[in-house]
């Protein structure tokens, strides 16, 4: 059993030096969901503190983002999240995709599978209550009713 734990502490200790890569892509505010869609400020907040750390270029990598494998596991987490859906390259997407999407996040949000439980428990400042939930959902069918979708246009 004792070298089992000293086996297990060895790879722990070893593992420690594969660190995460923690830089962002570069932003173009031009491209950002925020900035085309003019949101308003105080929507703008709760977007920010409840989806763009997982889903733009923004991400606050947190002190445990420097432990493996947590950071592993938060990595992949990112990079899936960006893969989804990415607020920082909004503007890149044709209006299908862009109508798509925000029909997607809606319904993840309506089931209350966004944001992430396993991230919520850390940051609480990213849960959303009912009443922000309410608030998303309206604004994002807002958003959706004003895009100019075309059915013409290739998809994603």
């Amino acid at each position: 059993m004792k070298k089992i734990f000293i086996a297990l502490l060895i790879v722990l200790v070893i593992i420690q030096f594969f660190q995460i890569d923690k830089t962002n892509p570069p932003i173009d505010k031009s491209k950002d969901f925020l900035k085309i869609n003019n949101t308003p400020p105080e929507i703008a907040s709760v977007i920010k503190a409840s989806c763009y750390d997982c889903h733009s270029h923004e991400t606050k990598y947190p002190w445990y983002s420097s432990i493996q494998p947590a950071a592993w596991f938060l990595k992949s987490h990112i990079d899936e999240g960006r893969e989804e859906f990415n607020f920082s390259t909004y503007g890149e997407y044709n209006a299908k995709r862009k109508d798509h999407k925000l029909e997607e996040v809606i319904e993840l949000i309506e089931r209350n599978e966004m944001p992430l439980s396993s991230y919520t428990i850390i940051h609480k400042e990213a849960s959303l209550s009912e009443a922000n939930k309410k608030i998303l959902i309206e604004y994002f069918k807002k958003v959706r009713g004003n895009s100019n979708f075309n059915e013409n246009e290739n998809e994603e």
